[in-house]
């Protein structure tokens, strides 16, 4: 399922982020974002607005367009 598709809260394991774009991709990896990374999406803005994960105490906002490329399973 992608990161979108999950309850605010809710911990999942990244399981796949080939289909994301390789520049972002590397920016989460500097912030400890990877597959197998455990995360938990703790906002989901309106109107297509931006997603707010937490991953290893830090909050990140990445846009919609991109959390739709993660993909994840429950924990």
């Amino acid at each position: 399922m992608k990161l979108t598709d999950i309850m605010a809260g809710t911990n999942v394991k990244i399981t796949d982020l080939s289909t994301m774009n390789d520049l972002v991709r590397r920016r989460l990896n500097d912030f400890g974002i990877m597959e197998g990374s455990v995360i938990s999406l703790r906002k989901l803005l309106p109107f297509s607005g931006p997603c707010t994960i937490e991953a290893k105490g830090q909050w990140i906002a990445i846009r919609r367009k991109e959390a739709n490329c993660i993909q994840v399973e429950a924990v």
